[in-house]
């Protein structure tokens, strides 16, 4: 059975440059063999976390445990809002627990329309530990986005490029790794 590496996009920007980054990650995970995945947290909208059990949650939820729960590898991306990740994808992340992630790999992109978009990073690297999942040593920041993708939403730096399809690759390779039989 072919490894399977979903996506979530903590953007919801009309025109996010968050997504255009993870579908390229997503991508490389595609090339290594992987059926991939997109939860677009725009298309998906979810309740606020509150602490009731999971079976009283509304169907959406449901479904991003399923999607969660299906999947081998995992790519987070984020833009970075005040030095951290986003809240809606902090809300998805609350929504799930250590019977989704436990175990999984994890790939993460951090996105900034200033220079540094790190600390999205590092505490997205934190709530994947706390919650049992592997996070790949491999991550991808973009600062100066307005910069980086062209007026139609492409990236021509070859070399960042490049990093976003390792990320997925090793997400995939690592999740194959880890999870052999599935």
């Amino acid at each position: 059975m072919a490894t399977r590496v979903t996506g979530i996009s903590g953007s919801l920007s009309d025109d996010s440059y968050t997504l255009k980054a993870l579908h390229i990650a997503l991508e490389g995970a595609r090339e290594s063999g992987s059926i991939i995945d997109v939860i677009d947290l725009r298309e998906l909208p979810l309740p606020f976390c509150d602490g009731r059990p999971s079976a009283r949650y509304p169907e959406n939820v449901q479904i991003l445990k399923h999607k969660i729960q299906d999947s081998q590898g995992i790519i987070l991306a984020s833009p970075e809002y005040h030095s951290s990740f986003s809240a809606v994808l902090k809300n998805a992340l609350d929504l799930l627990s250590k019977d989704e992630m436990e175990g999984k790999m994890c790939g993460l992109i951090g996105i900034a329309g200033g220079n540094m978009a790190a600390n999205a990073v590092n505490s997205l690297r934190i709530v994947c530990r706390s919650v049992g999942a592997w996070v790949v040593p491999h991550h991808v920041v973009i600062g100066n986005v307005d910069k980086v993708f062209d007026s139609n939403g492409v990236i021509s730096d070859k070399h960042l490029i490049e990093r976003l399809t390792k990320l997925g690759n090793d997400v995939a390779k690592y999740a194959r790794l880890h999870f052999p039989n599935d």
